[in-house]
């Protein structure tokens, strides 16, 4: 009778161990594994890997795009800085043809002005005003020399220009002046000043037949500035080149 009732509390004993270390290692199962078998964890550690790695894929593929979006963009600024460049170069030489844009160069300086004043004589007329007409074949004879740029009173000539006698004064470009008048031309100066004084020239009328006080000098550099008028043109448009 002693003997069964050892073997049967044995028997309990190891019943209860045997369902604590079951009850043990489901518990450790849960905590490792969240309640799932190792296979199966395995496998969804995979699946995730290779999503992982689809994903750093499609990323790489967005930075590349991305990668080539910005080469593009930068060669496109690349090339509208050059196109820029060039026409804003264009604009220069533009307006340093048109005389909008002051110049310097090598030329001749002509100072014209009116008679020494006579002491049996005064007068308080200008003689160079009311024959302003001599200013207009100066102006001619220093564009037939190669004058690339000239200059009245500091008032640029270009294609609007007008001199005309208004009152009291010599309107260059609308704006009044009175001798003595300083002409300044860029251009070959020895060209320029041959031109002047030819015998029977410009120069030689203005002295002999108005006794005009006029001088011609050479020099290296003269500085002309840039015409500040502004140009409207109301009836003026492109005309359309057809093609021939």
């Amino acid at each position: 009778m002693k003997g069964l009732k050892a073997q049967l509390a044995v028997g309990v004993v190891c019943i209860v161990l045997g369902l604590a270390l079951a009850l043990q290692f489901r518990s450790v199962q849960e905590n490792y594994y969240g309640g799932v078998a190792p296979t199966q964890k395995a496998k969804e550690l995979a699946e995730e890997l290779k999503n992982a790695k689809e994903e750093k894929q499609q990323l790489l593929s967005e930075i590349n795009k991305m990668e080539e979006q910005i080469k593009e963009i930068e060669e496109a600024e690349s090339k509208q800085d050059a196109l820029a460049k060039t026409i804003r170069a264009d604009i220069e030489k533009y307006k340093l043809i048109s005389g909008f844009k002051a110049v310097k160069g090598p030329g001749v300086v002509v100072v014209v002005d009116d008679p020494p004043a006579d002491p049996d004589f005064s007068s308080d007329r200008s003689v160079i005003m009311s024959n302003y007409d001599l200013l207009l074949s100066l102006v001619n004879k220093l564009n037939d020399a190669g004058a690339e740029a000239i200059a009245i009173n500091e008032q640029r000539i270009v294609s609007r220009t007008e001199i005309s006698l208004a009152g009291n004064n010599v309107n260059i470009n609308s704006i009044p002046t009175a001798p003595p008048f300083i002409i300044k031309a860029i251009g070959n100066p020895d060209a320029l000043e041959a031109t002047l004084n030819i015998r029977y020239g410009i120069i030689w009328e203005m002295k002999e037949r108005f006794n005009l006080q006029v001088a011609v000098k050479k020099q290296d550099e003269v500085v002309i500035p840039g015409y500040n008028g502004v140009v409207k043109l109301r009836y003026a448009k492109p005309a359309n080149e057809k093609a021939q």
